[in-house]
């Protein structure tokens, strides 16, 4: 049996959770004995065992500690991708051998997108302290507190809300490093984005345009004025048309949702052109999409196309680069729906149904106001449900 996907689905896949106990030595935060921030509950989103979203419980846990090159971020918002998915189930089940937890998660709390304020910092952390607003990624983000590695964080961009910044570590820095890093994007080229309205595809066209790429995005017909809203050049509705037959070839295709075999990628591509496999989706339950990224690197090497498959992950130094941009105008995050924490169960199933425009949020502690000339696809009320259905530029 596989695992389903869906055309505006996207996938980074996650690394494995790290162990945040205090290391020996690490006696005092920020001035403070540790110990005072030991025993000290919070509310969490926390699972036992592998499974569908029933399995995600709100509880009152432990606050996590924090060791030496660590930070404690006070959570407002958190972001859901896929890569949640993907560990709350355990599926595929490679990721269960590869230090995730064989036969239940090892990190209890999920959530690895995060937002939020500095709380306390380890002592040999040095480019944050206690009141900075930061965005990136930690283990167990859908809690009120969370630890982050300090290189996995950045400050938050001054003109987004926690909501709207949540939204951007994984999805924006997995479009940042397959546009720059083995897609070697180039201006004038041109580009095409198979799954553009999912969260890592709506950053990926944007991303390219401020390389100076010529963008085509692929959605349905439901999504296609929203992609084009966002910067893209042209817009294929997969509803009406194939891509991959239309004749069209570009220098660059980014494909995240794995619904094409290679022969027919490679098709719409230029004769020196290059694909890169985006993420982790696709493939069967045992081990996803890893046969098909290692038969693109066995194709590639018989090929004048260059075949590539990139995991993306947030880091201090794309992050800030991300923010450069979203403080510049040229990327704006596009929100979905915002749930509160108690609804997190019902965000994941949002996800999985593949049918979000853009990025779901958690809002940890209530969201804030969202700013003139930010871009929304459906606001949500406190429960969960959208008042607002279409895309709008929210203007006071």
């Amino acid at each position: 049996m596989t695992t389903t996907v869906r055309p505006d689905s996207d996938m980074a896949i996650p690394a494995p959770p790290t162990d945040h106990q205090t290391p020996a030595g690490a006696s005092r935060i920020n001035g403070h004995d540790d110990r005072q921030t030991q025993n000290i509950s919070m509310k969490a989103i926390v699972q036992d065992k592998y499974g569908s979203s029933r399995v995600l419980e709100l509880r009152d846990t432990d606050k996590p500690e924090v060791g030496e090159d660590d930070v404690l971020v006070r959570v407002n918002a958190a972001g859901v991708h896929i890569g949640d998915w993907h560990v709350m189930t355990g599926q595929p089940y490679l990721m269960r051998i590869m230090g995730f937890g064989f036969r239940a998660p090892k990190a209890r709390v999920r959530g690895m997108d995060v937002a939020g304020t500095v709380e306390a910092v380890g002592k040999n952390v040095t480019g944050f302290q206690a009141g900075d607003d930061v965005f990136g990624i930690c283990d167990g983000a859908f809690a009120e507190y969370a630890c982050a590695r300090a290189d996995k964080l950045a400050l938050k961009p001054a003109n987004l809300t926690f909501e709207q910044a949540a939204a951007v570590p994984t999805s924006a820095c997995t479009a940042l490093q397959a546009l720059r890093g083995p897609g070697e994007i180039q201006p004038g080229q041109t580009v095409l984005i198979n799954g553009a309205s999912g969260g890592i595809g709506m950053f990926a066209v944007q991303i390219a345009k401020t390389f100076g790429a010529e963008v085509t995005g692929v959605c349905s017909t439901s999504k296609a004025e929203m992609i084009r809203s966002v910067g893209a050049d042209h817009v294929v509705d997969y509803t009406q048309e194939d891509f991959t037959r239309s004749g069209h070839r570009y220098d660059l295709i980014l494909d995240m949702v794995g619904n094409r075999s290679l022969s027919q990628l490679r098709r719409a591509l230029t004769r020196r052109g290059t694909l890169v496999l985006v993420g982790g989706e696709g493939g069967d339950r045992l081990i996803g999409a890893l046969s098909r990224s290692m038969q693109a690197l066995v194709v590639s090497s018989f090929v004048s196309q260059r075949l590539r498959p990139v995991l993306g992950t947030a880091n201090t130094q794309d992050l800030q680069f991300l923010k450069q941009l979203i403080e510049a105008g040229k990327v704006t995050p596009v929100i979905d729906r915002a749930y509160p924490l108690s609804e997190t169960r019902d965000a994941m199933r949002h996800l999985e149904q593949g049918h979000a425009r853009g990025k779901i949020v958690i809002s940890v502690r209530g969201a804030g106001p969202v700013p003139e000339g930010m871009t929304v696809a459906v606001v949500a009320s406190t429960n969960g449900s959208p008042t607002e259905s279409t895309l709008t530029t929210v203007t006071h």
